[in-house]
């Protein structure tokens, strides 16, 4: 099954409620299943996404969507990169919702970021 993370920057409180009322309404009457499932993350603002979202970070995300990982030592060993750097970014995406990891091992399976960007200056 391929999904879509849907991440809002920026995004008023009063848009988050609403998109999960919409949500919950939809549910209800059976139109969310979990093939149906919607995925959305949310950040506060622009400068939280970027810190999150670094390019090292991004050819993890990369990486692991193609190549799940059974743990971040092996993960760390196929990218060539130091093993506390790959545990802290592995962290920072778990934390941000952008990556699994359980038992089962590193995961991030989804096909794509669908980004809803406002800035306020």
């Amino acid at each position: 099954m391929s999904k879509t993370v849907q991440v809002h920057v920026g995004e008023s409180i009063g848009a988050a409620g609403g998109r999960f009322l919409d949500a919950w309404k939809r549910a209800e009457n059976g139109e969310l299943t979990p093939e149906k499932a919607e995925f959305h993350v949310s950040f506060e603002t622009w400068e939280g996404l970027v810190k999150v979202m670094t390019p090292k970070r991004l050819e993890l995300l990369r990486h692991v969507h193609r190549h799940p990982a059974k743990n971040i030592r092996a993960l760390a060993d196929a990218l060539g990169r130091d093993y506390r750097r790959v545990y802290e970014d592995v962290e920072a995406l778990v934390e941000a919702g952008l990556m699994e990891r359980d038992s089962k091992g590193v995961r991030a399976e989804y096909e794509a970021f669908d980004v809803q960007l406002r800035v306020a200056l």
